[in-house]
């Protein structure tokens, strides 16, 4: 892996169509705008169309081939992320080369989806897994053995402090943090991103699984965070908490986008792979291959895993 990786060292991306979630803002946009400027077909699917249609118009100023497209996606529901997949099978003639699992919700106050989830686990996690499961045809449709599709899943260093529960994943019966909440949800993100690999390459197909973390990174996932607290005085010392440990600590958006831009595009590339960056605990620096966390390296939780996911979204995969 190159030393000292940057957006000028993303290959040309012409003829290829990309899908990114959550392509609005933060490390979804960056990565929608350094695609879309190497030529890349971008679809950026976005929960606010209104938002959405201002990140479209950014986007379309840096794309150098065709236009990026809006696709309208709320992964709190499966019914739009249904519709969704369905509409992007359509607009890409079933040829997808890239899926970028990018958006995400953080520490969040309990909630549940319209699907009656957790709300991080159901956005981060079930969400993307039901969309990756449905658009494996257009990942088929566009992959070939000498140059798979890829389906790369955006992870956090909070997955460390996660702990998949396969039996109570949405807090019905233990008490809700959103901090363990989040890691819960970002560790599946991970587990889920290796599970799916390993079963891609039992199944012979020309696609390829990988999952990337940002490290520490400056984006408006914090302030998000903080708005979706009512009570002033935590909304309050959340933003000031985020606002000081940004400007000491974190990298900024175009620097953290690059663990999953190299995820998605360098030709080095292999399932399975982990992408963070190279720096102090990961938390900022150029984008290397880490060590994924145990429990994505563990059989037994990533078919826990699976099996629950399959059973809250009424998913069959179609693996080969």
């Amino acid at each position: 892996m190159a030393s000292g990786w940057h957006e000028s060292d993303v290959p040309d991306q012409h003829d290829r169509t990309v899908v990114v979630t959550g392509a609005n803002s933060g490390l979804g946009l960056r990565t929608a705008v350094v695609l879309a400027g190497k030529g890349a077909r971008v679809l950026l699917a976005c929960r606010s169309p209104e938002r959405g249609k201002g990140a479209l118009d950014e986007v379309a100023h840096a794309a150098t081939g065709p236009k990026p497209e809006l696709v309208r996606l709320d992964l709190s529901s499966l019914d739009s992320v249904q519709q969704a997949a369905a509409h992007i099978r359509d607009m890409t003639g079933d040829a997808l080369h890239v899926l970028v699992n990018n958006a995400g919700v953080m520490a969040t106050p309990k909630g549940t989806t319209v699907d009656g989830f957790e709300t991080q686990f159901g956005t981060n996690h079930v969400g993307h897994a039901a969309l990756t499961w449905l658009l494996l045809p257009a990942l088929r449709g566009a992959g070939t053995t000498d140059s798979p599709a890829r389906v790369v899943t955006v992870s956090s260093m909070a997955a460390a402090r996660g702990r998949i529960d396969a039996d109570d994943p949405n807090f019905e019966h233990r008490r809700y943090d959103p901090a363990s909440a989040y890691g819960q949800a970002k560790l599946a993100n991970q587990v889920f991103a290796l599970e799916l690999d390993a079963r891609l390459r039992a199944a012979g197909e020309p696609i390829i699984s990988v999952a990337a973390h940002p490290g520490f990174t400056a984006t408006n996932l914090t302030s998000n965070m903080a708005s979706s607290y009512r009570n002033p005085v935590i909304a309050g010392a959340l933003r000031a908490g985020s606002w000081i440990g940004e400007r000491v600590l974190a990298q900024n958006v175009r620097n953290g986008t690059l663990p999953q831009l190299y995820a998605a595009t360098a030709p080095d590339v292999a399932g399975g792979d982990y992408i963070g960056p190279n720096g102090f605990q990961q938390m900022k620096g150029p984008p290397t291959r880490v060590k994924p966390l145990r429990p994505a390296r563990d059989p037994e939780t990533r078919e826990a895993l699976w099996s629950v996911t399959q059973r809250l979204t009424g998913i069959t995969p179609d693996l080969g």
